[in-house]
């Protein structure tokens, strides 16, 4: 059966945006916890971690899903961990592993510690509002993620997000980096 997607020719990545957030809030919390442990075991699966890293990820906030599992995975693996920081409008990374304390850093996330050490990482989880198929993704509007993989030069990009998530294409613009991998509950997507 062919989901049901929002189509996007006439559609703002606003519009986009607030109608994907809202499909995803309304996902029971217990099919997300079910759900973030399949994206774990398919995102672990990838061979992008066979590598030593560092890789990047988020802490999760509101519905997103949950990035956690897997870097805890990665970290007994013994591959090098960060986290981004939002320092003066631009997205920084700090080293970070599990358990280590973490702060308040804006937008209601958080963030290692500002002594941690910056690294460059090689392999970036992003969360995401929506996704196309092409690996193009809508975040939450300010471009940090753009910037950031554009700047980071080569690196390995991997959205996770739920099914319930993906919409027929996003309206792509110039600035917009798309993705290499998208996991979901559902599948392991291959993109470009």
């Amino acid at each position: 059966m062919t989901p049901d997607f929002p189509t996007a020719a006439s559609r703002t990545k606003s519009e986009l945006r607030t109608e994907a957030l809202a499909r995803r809030d309304a996902l029971e919390i217990d099919d997300r916890l079910l759900w973030d442990e399949a994206i774990a075991e398919r995102a672990l699966a990838l061979p992008v971690f066979d590598g030593e890293g560092p890789v990047s990820a988020y802490w999760p906030m509101r519905s997103e899903a949950d990035p956690r599992p897997i870097l805890e995975a990665l970290h007994e693996r013994g591959m090098a961990l960060c986290l981004p920081a939002i320092v003066d409008k631009a997205m920084l990374f700090r080293r970070w592993a599990p358990w280590e304390p973490i702060v308040p850093g804006g937008f209601g996330t958080l963030v290692p510690e500002p002594l941690q050490p910056q690294v460059k990482p090689a392999i970036l989880i992003v969360p995401l509002a929506a996704f196309d198929r092409r690996g193009y993704r809508i975040g939450y509007g300010k471009g940090h993620y753009d910037r950031a993989l554009s700047e980071l030069g080569p690196v390995t990009a991997i959205g996770i997000a739920y099914a319930a998530q993906e919409i027929a294409a996003v309206p792509a613009e110039p600035h917009d980096q798309r993705l290499d991998w998208i996991v979901t509950e559902a599948e392991t997507i291959r993109c470009g």
